[in-house]
């Protein structure tokens, strides 16, 4: 037999008030005597009443969801930053909606979509880069957009990050001090402006700071997985490169169990510096030297940066960078 619906009239009825009554209650609302808000709370217990979250959206125009549309739900540092938007949206009492986009520019905008056919009331954006196509529907939508670990070189949208450019000039630049010459660029790919733009830029601020040529031998594109670190080792040795910086950890990994299968000895032989300083960067072996990235904490001021647009509070600044470092383990000397 199928469960009946129980509504906010059974709940009303049966505790003999109105149906304000039991809606402050369920709000929250401070305005009700305890003994009724009491009695109102068991009723809703025996009956197993559940506000109706669409019901409700549609009366206060707030749904209290927040769409959150994620490249790769697997990758540790996707992961890490929504586990922050998670927190913070339970502290504001907001529901979060996850949505995994693959990384591809299509079906990207047909989330987007989805998810603002569901009436989210703000949406965290990480994504590669951002489309001439995403823009026009973040703009045309009016709701609220927050990028989380994604740039917007036009800073048209709000963003959480890490200074990229100097996070990656700071990585080269220990390579490059350690005596390597040919230092290998590896990252996802460079439409995306952190990687063409902001680390490309401190990789090449780097090599000058240091009297080191730039080599587009040394460039290479990836997607952010084991599997492709492991089929770029070959050009890698190809290129005559003895260490590299990588703009992704599980992409660093393939690297080196690469180099490890051929026998290169890690550091003494090559060094390799990651990004993102995920788990798996402790996982490895050798331990990945790796640039700290507050992974949690981007993901938490994100939403808390969302919490603020989609409330109408002043917003002193949408662009916010937060603190890095390096931390040195087993991949470099």
């Amino acid at each position: 037999m199928e469960k009946q619906t129980i509504t906010i009239y059974d709940v009303a009825r049966e505790a003999n008030v109105s149906m304000a009554t039991v809606s402050r209650v369920v709000n929250g609302n401070p305005n009700v005597k305890p003994a009724t808000r009491k009695k109102v709370l068991e009723v809703i217990d025996r009956l197993d009443y559940r506000p109706n979250a669409v019901a409700r959206g549609l009366a206060s125009k707030k749904t209290t969801t927040v769409g959150v549309i994620i490249p790769d739900v697997s990758n540790m540092f996707f992961a890490s930053l929504a586990r922050g938007i998670d927190d913070v949206a339970t502290m504001y009492k907001y529901n979060i909606i996850l949505a995994n986009s693959d990384g591809n520019d299509q079906k990207e905008v047909n989330v987007l979509n989805n998810l603002l056919a569901k009436q989210v009331d703000g949406v965290i954006f990480m994504g590669h880069h951002i489309t001439d196509e995403i823009r026009g529907e973040f703009s045309r939508s009016k709701t609220p957009v927050v990028l989380a670990g994604s740039i917007d070189p036009d800073e048209q949208v709000g963003s959480v990050n890490i200074d990229y450019t100097s996070a990656a000039k700071d990585a080269v630049n220990k390579l490059a001090k350690n005596g390597n010459e040919k230092i290998a660029f590896v990252s996802g790919a460079l439409i995306d402006p952190i990687n063409g733009q902001n680390r490309l830029k401190g990789y090449k601020e780097a090599l000058k700071e240091n009297h080191l040529s730039y080599s587009e031998g040394l460039i290479f594109e990836a997607e952010y997985n084991f599997k492709d670190g492991i089929s770029l080792v070959e050009r890698i040795n190809n290129s005559g490169a003895t260490a590299a910086y990588v703009s992704d950890d599980e992409l660093a990994i393939g690297i080196l169990d690469g180099l490890l299968d051929k026998g290169v000895k890690i550091p003494e032989e090559f060094e390799i510096i990651t990004s993102n300083n995920s788990l798996l960067t402790d996982v490895a072996r050798p331990r990945l030297t790796s640039i700290t990235q507050p992974l949690y904490d981007l993901g938490a001021v994100s939403m808390r940066l969302l919490t603020k647009m989609m409330n109408k509070e002043e917003v002193e600044e949408k662009t916010i960078v937060l603190p890095y470092g390096i931390e040195e383990k087993g991949s470099t000397k």
